[in-house]
């Protein structure tokens, strides 16, 4: 019997002002680090934890977008980004960091953790998860 489970961390909120991007990212990592098959998926406000380039020293909160580029190490290469999301917030993939992780069963490549997907797509992606949480 297999104790892997399929996780979907939905992130709804902007990084900071709140400690919801933080908390969610954190259990991402101790998820992963229990080696469950863990994906994260970005809408409305979520979509700005991804952006490139966050400055936080006049809000007096420490930056965590660095982590995001860790989390290929912990295997979670399943990065969805509601694209009416982006579209609403006048965003493009290019505005998002630059995510990659390692396929060993692909000679090493880098491949991009990022997917952009419709709203159709993610709620597929969604009823195929065993949990959801939402953040």
């Amino acid at each position: 019997m297999s104790t892997v489970k399929k996780f979907l961390f939905l992130n709804r909120k902007a990084p900071y002002g709140t400690i919801y991007a933080l908390e969610s990212l954190e259990v991402v990592l101790i998820s992963a680090a229990f080696e469950q098959d863990v994906s994260m998926a970005f809408v409305d406000d979520g979509v700005y934890q991804l952006l490139k380039g966050q400055k936080t020293d006049g809000i007096g909160m420490k930056n965590f977008s660095p982590t995001y580029s860790a989390l290929g190490d912990y295997d979670v290469t399943k990065l969805y980004v509601e694209k009416e999301s982006l579209e609403e917030r006048g965003l493009t993939v290019d505005d998002l960091m630059d995510l990659k992780w390692e396929d060993e069963d692909d000679d090493w490549a880098e491949k991009d953790s990022i997917v952009v997907v419709s709203a159709a797509e993610l709620a597929d992606i969604m009823e195929q998860q065993e949990v959801i949480l939402s953040f």
